[in-house]
């Protein structure tokens, strides 16, 4: 109420107005953006989700930067009128070349803060120079001169706006490589309706939900891609309502601002629609297609102009002091207790993925997310159930087909696992992921030929696969092709220095096809990258054990049992080494370690008996 108090009081100086002006939309701004908790959106890669909380997260830090430099940009141009004594004739060239730095740095954190020049330029033209827009579009209208409505100055100001945005604009179609983003059907579909009547209905059923989020931020999702706003396919559908509705308020609000005969009503107004529509624009579709459906963070700078136009309309609604002060702290409490129950939804992924469901039970998204995070907390019984929901809403989701296909692959159900990675790889040809767990499965089905196809296919689409050529070793390795699988993992270790499963694997078909010393170099090199990989040592300590090096063997072996103290065939060939090595006692006691830890150890049973038989005959020799 603060606001409207001070455009109602007509004699307060104009650079004071400026000044409280825009203080207080600073601080509507920082309080809607504590409020209404805005949520973000969601990256996805093979078959990860990270969560990006676009309120408390570090990662939101680009929305949350550009939310500042717009505000400070705006308080910085506030700033260049304070210098005159009557705020009409002078103003400071710098100060409004560091507000142009400002947008700069607003846009450089997210597009959508060059906006600010909009709001700006509406703040000069209505506050500064007090300009009726009603009287100037008419004069522009029946063509007569509209320059002896504007203050001297105006015109620089607004030359240095547009050449700075310009500027600006120039930089970002630079950086951006000379042309937009692609997206997606999935992303925006309403962008990709072929009428364009049906598309311009279903931009405008979006403007109402965004419009409902900022007056009532009750339901809220991290993703609103994917089925989660049906399209508008005909004239008859009921949420044709809204779209009127909408369109009705607003109509009302302009008609106030451009044909009120209170003068500052129409600035209110128009200032309130210009802070509550220019910032939306970007991402409104109506200049370039946009990559989501709703995203709620592009309604932080929004924000303002919706808190100055709500308080504007309570102070003519209610004439009495009491009965707005109840509604204003009724209203309070609800968004304090909703911002309660959204950070507490945030605190984990299971609670943020659940909440969603209710939200936008037909994103197929959602649903994956859940079954993505019961799948890693081990409950993979119920991921299946999401994944197929997923993929039954969205029967070309790669993603969801190829993590159900993991999981059934796990499950021993190959059959099935096949035919949906299969259905993934055709419907997306480029899916490197997809196509090495294709292989995968084939390999399991030991159709040989046709996973080594889908190896190299996959390599194919991903030239740095270190994963890939891993198991394309492991299928020559099956198929005793011992040279072939030695350069897979090579290649392997290449890409990835530290894949200790490709070292690994290397040194133990070196080991059992019989060449110690090119095993031993291979486990020595891993060793220098994986100093403190203890399968490395245990399988180098093996080869060495062979060579007959059996101090330099001990000594692996008992490194390794110092990280995994816990390793039964660790004992067991330590037990080994000793065994051959003459030292009886300690073999003894490593074998006994190893049949404490693992009672079906194979063949460390026997090597137990054998060494209980030889201790015999030496105490029987014994005078």
């Amino acid at each position: 109420m603060a606001l409207a108090e001070v455009y109602w009081d007509h004699q307060i100086p104009l650079p004071k107005l400026a000044a409280v002006q825009a203080k207080v939309t600073v601080a509507l701004v920082a309080l809607l953006c504590f409020i209404n908790s805005y949520d973000g959106e969601f990256v996805f890669d093979d078959s990860e989700a990270i969560v990006n909380n676009k309120v408390a997260g570090i990662v939101g830090r680009a929305d949350l930067l550009c939310a500042l430099f717009f505000q400070l940009s705006f308080l910085t141009y506030c700033k260049a009128f304070n210098r005159g004594t009557d705020g009409n004739d002078r103003f400071s060239v710098h100060w409004v070349m560091v507000s142009l730095l400002l947008c700069a740095a607003a846009m450089l954190c997210k597009e959508q803060g060059i906006t600010v020049l909009g709001i700006n330029a509406a703040f000069d033209v209505l506050l500064i120079c007090n300009v009726n827009v009603y009287e100037l579009s008419q004069r522009l209208l029946l063509r007569k001169n509209p320059l002896d409505l504007l203050r001297r100055g105006l015109l620089t100001r607004l030359t240095l706006m547009g050449l700075g945005g310009l500027s600006m604009l120039y930089a970002r179609w630079r950086i951006m490589g000379t042309g937009p983003p692609a997206f997606t059907e999935v992303d925006n579909p309403a962008s990709f309706a072929e009428n364009i009547f049906l598309r311009i209905v279903n931009y405008n059923y979006y403007y109402c939900l965004n419009a409902w989020l900022l007056l009532c931020p009750w339901w809220l999702c991290f993703d609103w891609s994917m089925g989660c706003v049906p399209l508008i396919k005909s004239a008859t559908d009921w949420r044709m309502v809204w779209l009127l509705l909408i369109w009705c308020v607003l109509i009302g609000l302009i008609s106030q601002a451009l044909c009120s005969q209170d003068s500052q009503r129409r600035r209110t107004l128009t200032l309130g629609l210009v802070l509550l529509v220019v910032p939306f624009l970007p991402a409104s579709n109506i200049f370039f297609r946009v990559g989501f459906v709703i995203a709620e963070r592009v309604l932080y700078l929004s924000s303002a102009g919706y808190c100055l136009l709500l308080a504007y309309s309570l102070g003519h609604c209610c004439c009495r002091w009491k009965l707005l002060c109840v509604l204003v702290l009724a209203l309070l409490c609800v968004y304090v207790a909703r911002c309660a129950l959204r950070s507490y939804q945030w605190r984990s992924e299971r609670s943020l993925f659940t909440s969603a469901l209710s939200v936008c039970p037909l994103n197929a998204k959602v649903h994956y997310n859940v079954g993505k995070n019961l799948a890693d907390r081990g409950n993979s019984t119920a991921a299946i159930q999401y994944y197929r929901e997923a993929v039954r809403l969205h029967p070309t989701y790669v993603h969801a087909m190829n993590n159900l296909g993991n999981i059934l692959k796990e499950r021993n159900e190959l059959v099935e696992a096949e035919q949906l990675l299969s259905k993934a790889v055709a419907i997306q040809p480029d899916f490197a992921a997809a196509w090495m767990n294709l292989g995968i499965v084939q390999n399991s089905l030991q159709k040989f030929e046709e996973a080594e196809q889908s190896y190299w296919n996959a390599i194919r689409f991903r030239k740095k696969y270190p994963d890939c050529y891993y198991n394309l070793g492991r299928l020559y390795a099956d198929q005793n092709r011992h040279v072939d699988a030695l350069n897979a993992w090579r290649n392997a270790t290449m890409l990835k220095p530290e894949h200790s499963l490709a070292w690994n694997n290397m040194v133990i078909l070196l080991d059992n096809t019989g060449n110690l010393g090119q095993a031993e170099l291979i486990g020595r090199e891993a060793l220098k990258l994986l100093p403190n990989d203890h399968t490395i040592m245990f399988s180098l300590a093996n080869v060495l054990g062979k060579l007959q090096k059996y101090k330099e063997s001990e000594a692996f072996f008992l490194h390794a049992l110092r990280i995994n103290p816990n390793a039964a065939s660790c004992h067991g060939n330590l037990a080994v080494l000793y065994h051959r090595w003459g030292k009886l006692e300690l073999a003894e006691k490593h074998y006994e370690l190893s049949l404490k830890l693992d009672p079906e150890a194979p063949g460390t049973r026997d090597n137990y008996n054998m060494l209980r038989r030889k201790l015999d005959q030496l105490k029987r020799s014994t005078p």
